[in-house]
Order: C-alpha cells, then sequence, then structure tokens
C-alpha cells in the first residue's frame, strides 16, 4: 500500500503567535520606530568574543505600520551574513517578514519541489528565525551606538 503525502496546512494560530511575539520583540529593541525613525546597532558577542552587529533601520514610516530593515554585520568569516525586511503592523501589534536575502512577498503555502525551492512552509519558518534572531539579541546584546 502506497502512502501519499498529506500537504502542509498553514497553523494561522501558530503564525500569528509569531507575529506577535517579534512584534513585542521589536517594540523592545526600537521603542520608538513609530513617532521617531532610527537605525539602532547591537553588537551581538558571547564573553569577549564579537560575534556579529545587528543593524536595525527604519526605512518606511505609516500612520499604522513600519517597515524594518534588519541585517547582521561584522559576521564570523564562516557565516552567512542575514538580512530582512520586517513589515510591523501597529494596529494589530504583529510584525511579519515580507523580504529576506533577495526574495519578497513570500506566499503562505508552497508546492515542493519548485523553482526558487522554497520550503512549503517557508514564510512560517521565517518568521520563527526572526524570532529565534531578535530573542537571542535581547538575552546577550548590547548597545553600540543610537543614531536618530
Amino acid at each position: 500500500m502506497r502512502r501519499t503525502r498529506e500537504r502542509y496546512r498553514v497553523d494561522l494560530l501558530e503564525l500569528q503567535a509569531a507575529c506577535e511575539a517579534n512584534y513585542l520583540r521589536l517594540l523592545r529593541l526600537l521603542p520608538g520606530m513609530r513617532n521617531h525613525p532610527d537605525t539602532r546597532r547591537i553588537a551581538m558577542s558571547q564573553g569577549d568574543r564579537l560575534l556579529g552587529v545587528l543593524v536595525l533601520t527604519v526605512t518606511e514610516s505609516c500612520p499604522y505600520t513600519t517597515t524594518v530593515q534588519i541585517s547582521q554585520q561584522d559576521c564570523l568569516p564562516w557565516l552567512p551574513a542575514p538580512q530582512m525586511d520586517v513589515r510591523v503592523y501597529h494596529d494589530a501589534r504583529m510584525a511579519e517578514v515580507i523580504g529576506a536575502e533577495n526574495a519578497r512577498r513570500f506566499r503562505g503555502i508552497y508546492s515542493y519541489p519548485n523553482a526558487q525551492m522554497h520550503q512549503p512552509d517557508e514564510k512560517n519558518q521565517l518568521n520563527l528565525f526572526l524570532g529565534e534572531w531578535l530573542g537571542h539579541c535581547l538575552a546577550c546584546g548590547h548597545e553600540l551606538e543610537f543614531v536618530l
């Protein structure tokens, strides 16, 4: 008997919970993003070793949304430097990844395999990664500078 693989289904509660948690994390890292668009640089270190610098830049500020570019600089040479664009929805209190690397506007589900080799749950994975990245920054980071 041949078993077929069950089709991936978006878990909306999990995705919303990740986006709500990411909103709270971003609010702690950029508390004035809505009223005072700025750039913030946060050093990520482990003991005396610098692991990289997280750069958060507000690229667009509207009455109900803010777009933040998040990137890592001065990484370890063997570690690829991630970069994401995140749309912050202030009325819904959610933050969602809208771009990563060179890809933008992710669908909730991708058929697999596909031409871009996205995972079926790519959007969910990116939002979970963002949460881990910001959480690590909150736990291990310290501010380098604050630029208005």
